[in-house]
């Protein structure tokens, strides 16, 4: 994970409650840099994330538009990998 404060800036929907205008767009907002390929992906594919933060050492979170939260744990990568390895 990053430290607190190395953001990187990443196209996404900005909800109306958010806009100074209440009007719902899309623009770049900050996000911690080692979280914001996903965050970008994730708008991209049409997946309109609301907020994040990689936890910093901590789990993190992606907050979804639709009220779903996507967990971001700093062994993500290579946690999966290693149950599968031990459970061949």
């Amino acid at each position: 994970m990053c430290s607190h404060g190395t953001y990187t800036e990443v196209l996404c929907w900005q909800p109306p409650h958010l806009t100074h205008d209440g009007i719902e767009r899309l623009g770049p907002i900050k996000v911690d840099r080692c979280i914001a390929p996903i965050v970008a992906a994730l708008n991209l594919a049409g997946v309109r994330t609301t907020q994040s933060c990689c936890g910093h050492g901590k789990p993190g979170r992606i907050d979804l538009s639709d009220g779903r939260v996507l967990i971001v744990h700093s062994d993500a990568t290579t946690a999966p990998l290693e149950r599968m390895a031990n459970n061949a």
